[in-house]
């Protein structure tokens, strides 16, 4: 069971390596926390959405802006797209590809920021809200797997965490750099913080 343990969590690191390895990465997360940070300066909302563990990115995403990261602040503007009785209705009277676009539709505005999380970078219901978005003047950053997915083409930024035989290696990089962006955005308004 030991050795089971020391390969996964070795695993884990040598994919986390190779994709801080690459400068275009880090370049990508820079380029994401601007675009971010932007529009909450000019006063308005990041959404973020996503399917599955994706989702519970996407909240943990939005609860750690509203709420609190590391220190108390003011809370910053965010919302992830996880109502089950909005998801429940827009599924059943439109379809499930439908759920988070037509959120965007009811609530976002232009010049908001959308989070797009997709492990495979080919979830539809993602895809349809990243074209929503770019569509109605909003930024779009996605996290996805493998570079050039359907998902990570149309958007403004899109971090690829990298090819992987398993979600959860992508997954586990999703966190790490969601966790690098409330971190930029907070030492952006909350600097005494740091």
């Amino acid at each position: 069971m030991k050795e089971h343990i020391l390969n996964t969590l070795g695993d884990s690191r040598d994919y986390l390596h190779r994709f801080m390895s690459d400068g275009n990465n880090i370049e990508a997360i820079a380029r994401a926390a601007s675009v971010m940070i932007a529009a909450l300066h000019k006063g308005n909302t990041i959404y973020s959405c996503g399917n599955g563990g994706s989702m519970s990115d996407a909240m943990h995403f939005a609860e750690e802006l509203t709420g609190r990261y590391r220190k108390n602040r003011l809370g910053l503007s965010a919302a992830a797209i996880s109502d089950p009785g909005h998801i429940s209705c827009v599924a059943n009277d439109f379809g499930y590809e439908f759920i988070f676009s037509r959120y965007l539709e009811a609530r976002a505005r232009k010049g908001d920021c959308l989070l797009a999380i997709s492990t495979s970078g080919s979830s539809k219901n993602v895809i349809k809200a990243a074209e929503f978005a770019m569509a109605n003047g909003m930024e779009v950053v996605s996290l996805t797997g493998e570079a050039a997915s359907a998902l990570g083409k149309l958007v403004s930024v899109d971090i690829s965490a990298g090819k992987s035989a398993f979600a959860d290696r992508v997954q586990e990089v999703h966190i790490k750099i969601i966790h690098t962006l409330i971190e930029l955005i907070e030492r952006e308004f909350c600097p005494e913080n740091y």
